[in-house]
């Protein structure tokens, strides 16, 4: 029976996407076996991923729930939600995944009428609070048909394999943005390379980014950002290491890189150092504060401030 449901579905999905006007024969498609009977069901059953930002507000989604039957129903038809932490756990159990139960999820439409002479409606549902969230973690939630009635009281049986809505919800890298980089690069013989641009920070993993600068030279950076802390005026900042890489192979400059422990720039440019601290990120002020560099007979220093946008 299970399979029968599944195929039908992806039939009825097929008629609806592609030709509104094939609704009325969509019983042409329905096995004799399945003739006079109803299920309630959730269109796409399998799990689906919304990406999320780390910022506040809401996010809104919605998905599509379908009355699976050879003859469009006679009356209206009420349908129930429910958040479902249990089928969270659920598919943890059978897939062998870890999923955390994304803690903030409210159905926007709680109940759904689906109107007499019609199968299909779109449920909405909205989740936030993302920006609270360990981006390293991997998040999850389920919304679930609950009960199924007619305007007349009859029970319509929910199909057990397509009641719920999964949905993965990863959460961006918070650091991967466009950032003003105003800062210098010191040559041991030419002297002070200033920089003042936009530059990307792109996302390699939930706590890591590159950039494809070091100052003014085209050296790829990467900047990890760690759970050490430093404070810094009062404001705890979060440690960071950084590597120089060729972008000729990926790889750390061969001839050497590496951080400064401490400022190592030139006060006579700015930026002025906020203080002797570097190699952090501030979340109050979205700044990085990078002091590297790299060897090539002496070292390339660079010292930068990178502000989000």
């Amino acid at each position: 029976m299970k399979n029968k449901i599944k195929l039908i579905l992806s039939t009825l999905t097929l008629v609806f996407v592609f030709s509104s006007c094939l609704k009325d024969k969509v019983g042409d498609y329905w096995v004799d076996d399945l003739a006079g009977k109803q299920y309630a069901t959730v269109v796409n059953y399998t799990l689906q991923s919304l990406p999320l930002q780390p910022v506040t507000g809401e996010v809104n989604f919605q998905f599509l729930v379908n009355i699976a039957t050879d003859a469009l129903p006679t009356e209206d038809i009420t349908l129930t939600f429910a958040v479902d932490p249990t089928a969270v756990a659920q598919y943890n159990k059978d897939h062998g995944k870890s999923y955390l139960v994304f803690p903030t999820v409210q159905m926007v439409t709680p109940t759904l009428v689906i109107a007499k002479g019609t199968r299909n409606g779109y449920a909405k549902a909205k989740v936030w609070g993302a920006e609270t969230l360990d981006a390293c973690s991997s998040y999850m939630t389920a919304l679930t048909i609950t009960s199924a009635k007619t305007a007349s009281g009859k029970d319509i049986t929910i199909a057990g394999n397509m009641k719920s809505y999964l949905l993965s919800l990863p959460i961006s890298n918070p650091y991967s943005a466009d950032y003003q980089c105003i800062g210098y690069r010191i040559h041991p013989v030419n002297g002070v390379y200033t920089v003042n641009t936009v530059e990307t920070c792109s996302t390699i993993d939930c706590r890591t980014v590159i950039k494809h600068l070091m100052g003014d030279y085209p050296y790829d950076v990467t900047i990890n950002i760690t759970s050490n802390t430093v404070v810094v005026k009062g404001v705890t900042c979060f440690k960071v290491n950084v590597d120089t890489l060729d972008p000729s192979n990926g790889l750390p400059v061969s001839s050497g890189t590496g951080m400064k422990d401490t400022f190592t720039g030139n006060t006579a440019y700015n930026p002025q150092p906020p203080t002797n601290d570097v190699n952090y990120y501030n979340p109050v002020t979205k700044q990085f504060v990078l002091n590297y560099f790299y060897n090539s007979a002496a070292p390339r220093i660079t010292y930068e401030i990178l502000t989000r946008q």
